[in-house]
């Protein structure tokens, strides 16, 4: 029986892979993958029906429908071997030699006065392949880079460029709400965030307010964006007059967290009530 299992790299870098083995691998095993050429070493963050429909719903080829009724994907590499500790020493040392790569990198994009920003900088396993990744606001082209940066380490060499937020993704961060940055820690993808998922939440549309380490809109704009929606339907809108046991009341603000509602009389006095009183008094001023 062949599994799909989900490895994820440096940089929360994830890629499928077969497992023809009988003997089950375990989540956070350091495993040998073969990779397009030659071998990377990661670690188990998927297997058995998780990893297989994580693997189904990363494949853009086909419709839902069609990918329903389709058997599971197989992927196209394979985990070649349990990483031993010898394995799992060179990649450490690898990677404590990638930020002075980082740096020499940086050194060699300056001298080809090239307009990128050398994010990050990963070794394979088997060092046959050094990719760098990098952020511009335009094309570049590197291709004398690319030559200089081969004689240099004397390996294939790829240059990828990335985005704002695929960059965060990469190199990890604390966001303004005090805790580590939801793409890099469990949201599965990136999608696109817009001004108007603000305007629904009914929040301050102040760039330095709604925006994450990456410079771009919040993440969690969007994933919590149904919450919003469908709590504020129990709420009366803002604006709104209520006939209520003080008299006729118009709504300022709303509370969604603490169900309260903010209310003001044409006297101009104001009080705040919560939502389960609101609707008493509501119900009862209309009977």
């Amino acid at each position: 029986m062949t599994d799909v299992i989900e490895v994820r790299f440096k940089g929360n870098r994830k890629e499928f892979f077969s497992w023809p083995s009988a003997e089950p691998l375990a989540l956070h095993d350091s495993v040998i993958v073969e990779v397009e050429r030659g071998q990377d070493l990661g670690r188990v963050s998927a297997v058995g029906p998780v990893a297989a429909k994580k693997c189904a719903g990363s494949c853009s080829g086909c419709s839902l429908a069609e990918a329903a009724a389709a058997p599971p994907p197989e992927p196209t590499h394979r985990v070649l071997r349990r990483a031993t500790p010898d394995d799992a020493a060179v990649a450490e040392q690898l990677h404590r030699e990638e930020e002075d790569v980082r740096r020499r990198v940086m050194e060699r994009v300056r001298s080809h006065t090239l307009p990128m920003k050398v994010s990050d900088a990963e070794w394979q396993w088997d060092k046959k392949k050094l990719t760098v990744y990098f952020t511009a606001e335009q094309r570049v082209d590197f291709r004398a880079l690319v030559r200089d940066l081969a004689s240099l380490f004397h390996t294939r060499i790829e240059l990828r460029q990335i985005g704002a937020r695929d960059e965060a993704k990469r190199l990890d961060g604390v966001g303004r709400c005090g805790r580590q940055y939801c793409c890099s820690s469990w949201l599965p993808e990136l999608r696109p965030v817009s001004l108007s998922l603000a305007k629904d939440q009914h929040l301050s549309l102040n760039p330095s307010q709604i925006s994450g380490g990456c410079g771009r809109l919040l993440c969690c704009l969007r994933y919590e964006h149904d919450f919003y929606v469908q709590t504020r339907k129990r709420f009366p809108k803002e604006g709104r007059v209520l006939r209520t046991a003080v008299g006729a009341e118009r709504v300022l603000a709303v509370d969604v967290f603490r169900e309260t509602v903010t209310l003001r009389t044409d006297g101009g006095d104001t009080r705040v009530v919560s939502l389960e009183k609101l609707k008493g008094e509501v119900s009862g001023a209309d009977a």
